[in-house]
């Protein structure tokens, strides 16, 4: 059986996505990942945007002095791929905005990690871009842990995009990690098939259910030919209580209830329990950037 390897990506960013400016759970739950990650032996990749690393120097360092990988997650949570699906107020950004925008991301991060440049990379919301992987190959990344399995339906394993179209294989030296979906279920979800995505499943259905879906991948990966791999994403705030509603500026916002479900211990555990379940599968874990080390040596 060939060798499954796992990334656990972290998106380092506001409570409850771009839908508040507070940082509660950034604070707060990442040192609770940090130690249940030490405690089983993982090593991941945590992708900050720019303003949370300038905001939260000390939690960076954190990441960076526990054997973690610290990465990029865009410079305030924008839009800087390809739009899946509209939301208000939120609008991507134009393909000529792409490169200054992720270089002055790439230099917030550098300056809250003494210096030190990340070379992983994730869209927000996973919604990436030809004109993403062109900017981040020029600007010296070794991967992107971006592309959503759920919606492109193409590819399965990580690979080198086209720098024509990101979703196609070709010659780009960034290496493409999808993330990874249940391909095997019946989706419900006609156009998007957003239903066939991991997240947040592992908090809202548990860990038992995860591992029911991983195993399904782990199958439809055999039976198809594809080399098995799990690339998985969280959000620190889902390790802090979150609220069901919040007030600021001139409105309020109420999250869909699967965005703040069980979040904080309960979400704690079942982490726990799908790490636990992972191991016995003998699954190793990886950051991004490991990845992007491994296939360069083939």
């Amino acid at each position: 059986m060939n060798k499954i390897y796992c990334l656990i990506g972290v998106d380092m960013e506001t409570d409850v996505g771009s839908f508040t400016p507070f940082y509660e759970g950034t604070r707060h739950g990442t040192p609770r990942l940090v130690d249940l990650f030490a405690r089983y032996g993982v090593q991941g990749t945590f992708f900050f945007t720019g303003e949370c690393a300038r905001e939260n120097p000390d939690i960076v360092r954190l990441v960076q002095n526990s054997g973690n990988e610290v990465g990029c997650h865009s410079l305030y949570h924008e839009t800087v791929g390809d739009e899946l699906f509209p939301i208000p107020g939120v609008k991507p950004l134009l393909p000529h905005e792409v490169q200054p925008r992720l270089a002055m991301a790439t230099e917030w991060v550098a300056a809250a990690n003494n210096g030190i440049r990340p070379v992983s990379f994730r869209c927000p919301r996973l919604w990436g871009s030809t004109a993403v992987v062109n900017a981040l190959e020029e600007l010296g990344y070794v991967a992107d842990a971006t592309y959503p399995m759920y919606f492109y339906r193409e590819r399965f394993a990580p690979y080198y995009p086209s720098r024509l179209d990101w979703t196609q294989e070709g010659d780009s030296a960034v290496l493409e990690i999808p993330n990874f979906a249940d391909m095997t279920m019946e989706s419900r979800d006609p156009g998007l098939e957003r239903d066939r995505d991991q997240w947040p499943l592992f908090r809202t259905r548990g860990g038992d259910y995860m591992l029911e879906r991983v195993r399904s991948h782990l199958d439809f990966c055999a039976v198809n030919g594809h080399e098995p791999f799990l690339c998985l994403y969280i959000h620190p705030w889902e390790f802090h209580p979150m609220e069901a509603s919040y007030h600021f500026g001139e409105a309020t916002v109420i999250p869909d209830e699967f965005i703040t479900k069980n979040c904080g211990e309960v979400a704690l555990a079942e982490l726990e329990h799908l790490i636990i379940g992972l191991k016995e599968l003998n699954v190793e874990f990886v950051t991004a950037a490991t990845t992007a080390a491994i296939y360069a040596a083939r």
